[in-house]
Order: C-alpha cells, then sequence, then structure tokens
C-alpha cells in the first residue's frame, strides 16, 4: 500500500469521525440552534475531510477537481444555509434552551420583527 493510500485512508477516517459526531450532535444537543452549529461545523469539516481523502485515494485529476469544486461549495454555503435557518427559527418565535446564558441577537431580532418603531 503506498504512502497516499494511506494518507488518503486517514483523511476518510478523520471525515467520519467528524460526521459521526456531527450527527450525534444533531440527536444529541438540546435546541434547535445548538444542534444548527452541530451540523454547520462537524458535519462541513468532515465532508471536507471525505472529499480530501477521495481525492487523494483515487489519485485521478478529474475526481480531485470535482472533490475541490464539491469542498469549496459546501465551504461557502452551508455556514450561509445554517444561518439562515437559524435566524428564521429565531424570528418565527422558537425558543432558546432552556440553560441559554446570552442571547445576543434579541434586540436585533425586535428591531427586524418591529421596524420604525412599530407597536409590538
Amino acid at each position: 500500500m503506498s504512502s497516499h493510500v494511506i494518507i488518503g485512508y486517514s483523511f476518510l477516517a478523520v471525515g467520519a469521525f467528524f460526521d459521526f459526531f456531527g450527527c450525534l450532535g444533531l440527536l444529541r444537543l438540546p435546541d434547535v440552534y445548538n444542534r444548527c452549529q452541530a451540523a454547520t461545523k462537524c458535519v462541513t469539516l468532515g465532508t471536507i475531510f471525505i472529499l480530501a481523502g477521495t481525492a487523494i485515494v483515487t489519485a485521478s485529476a478529474a475526481i480531485a477537481l470535482k472533490a475541490g469544486l464539491c469542498c469549496m461549495f459546501i465551504l461557502f454555503t452551508s455556514p450561509a444555509a445554517a444561518h439562515a435557518l437559524v435566524r428564521g427559527a429565531y424570528l418565527a418565535g422558537v425558543r432558546l434552551w432552556d440553560k441559554s446564558v446570552v442571547n445576543k441577537f434579541k434586540e436585533r431580532a425586535d428591531e427586524i420583527k418591529y421596524p420604525r418603531g412599530e407597536e409590538k
């Protein structure tokens, strides 16, 4: 087994590790905001590692290019999509976990919901 195959499989294992714990976070964390954070950070990083490992193991320029494009797409769209989902959930009234300590979006959410001083 050559060194690039070993490195590729190591990337695949690290990616599977991050994806597993991201999925575990989706099941175990208490509210939609924490779950979305787990999905965004862990699963994005895990998927990028899996794509990089696939590109390394196959040693094909075409597959490496496609994997790189997919990595860039995931890297740019996953955080933006998570932000949109969480912002929409907050503005729709989904409550934070009871033990949450900080809510920095409250004032900004009130400005968004009630522009120009309209009544609450």
